[in-house]
């Protein structure tokens, strides 16, 4: 395990001195447990509607991203989480990593509540998204030091760890000397999972993590998070709405449509019940997708809006 550092509101960063608890801690509660929660967006108080040309607008209904959602990660899986753009697996990473409040429900980290102990829960997780924020102007080297600093880490020791991690990656060192506005697309994804990974989490958040990446690059930052699993015994959360990638690195599957887990387990208790006699390896995950909520995934990512009268 990695250290643990907070930042004071003065900006400075000092020890969290949590180490010896949360390996204490991991021993006795799972790595993440969400339990019924729940988040909605919209239908809030709106001021504009009071202007003359605004009266007659109609008002935003409150939809429900996040429904009543309950699971556990055990120590050292991949846990995935499937659905398509806009069922809720964004909304629900950054609940879990405190970014967002729940409505309801309660997310804890080895133990630790992620609201009430939330700069407890920030030192044991790390999280990769599928648009991540770097500066531009800075090369690839310059943003892992400025993060490194961030998670506690001295300069030579981003220097030492960066390369090896890039290497895995399949990034060519060389590269890591340039402007990130120089880096494809696929070459910023590795940066910011090189960044993730410059300490050991306990916790891995991984949203969408490969999505827009060319084929080589999709391989490499999949064959990199396996081995990570690995040889470091990570407890790794993954959203996607790949079911290939889902069935290639998680060891748990749980479907999420319309903000609702609808099914959950291995890959092959999955099959199972959807397979009505045929036999498990003729079907594929889309197809338990398909029959367990009655869309394909492209089907469940159109969302209407909804809204009424004023």
């Amino acid at each position: 395990m990695g250290r643990d550092w907070v930042m004071t509101s003065s900006g400075e960063f000092q020890a969290a001195a949590i180490v010896s608890w949360a390996e204490a801690a991991a021993r006795t509660s799972p790595p993440l447990r969400v339990t019924g929660v729940v988040k909605s967006f919209g239908g809030g108080f709106d001021p504009t509607r009071a202007l003359p040309w605004r009266r007659n607008a109609k008002r935003e209904v409150p939809r429900r991203v996040v429904d009543d959602v309950s699971f556990e990660i055990r120590r050292g899986e991949i846990f995935g989480v499937i659905g398509a753009n806009g069922s809720g697996k964004s909304t629900l990473i950054r609940m879990i990593s405190t970014l967002l409040l729940p409505d309801a429900g309660e997310v804890h980290v080895f133990g630790l509540d992620a609201v009430r102990d939330s700069m407890r829960v920030r030192s044991l997780i790390n999280r990769v998204s599928a648009d991540p924020s770097f500066f531009r102007t800075m090369t690839a080297l310059e943003n892992l030091l400025f993060f490194g600093r961030v998670y506690g880490l001295t300069p030579g020791e981003v220097k030492e760890k960066a390369p090896e991690i890039l290497r895995r990656l399949g990034f060519e060192w060389e590269r890591a000397l340039e402007p990130m506005s120089h880096l494809s697309r696929g070459q910023q994804q590795k940066v910011a999972v090189a960044r993730s990974f410059l300490t050991s989490p306990s916790l891995m958040l991984l949203d969408e993590p490969t999505t827009g990446l060319d084929p080589r690059s999709k391989r490499d930052v999949q064959g990199f998070v396996r081995e990570v699993q690995r040889d470091h015994d990570a407890s790794i959360l993954l959203t996607t709405h790949d079911m290939e990638e889902a069935e290639l690195l998680c060891d748990r599957i749980a479907f999420i449509s319309g903000g609702r887990i609808v099914a959950e387990g291995t890959p092959l208790e999955l099959r199972q019940k959807v397979a009505g006699g045929r036999p498990v390896e003729q079907i594929d995950m889309e197809d338990v997708f398909m029959e367990l909520t009655g869309r394909s995934v492209e089907e469940d990512e159109i969302v209407e809006p909804v809204t009424v009268g004023a």
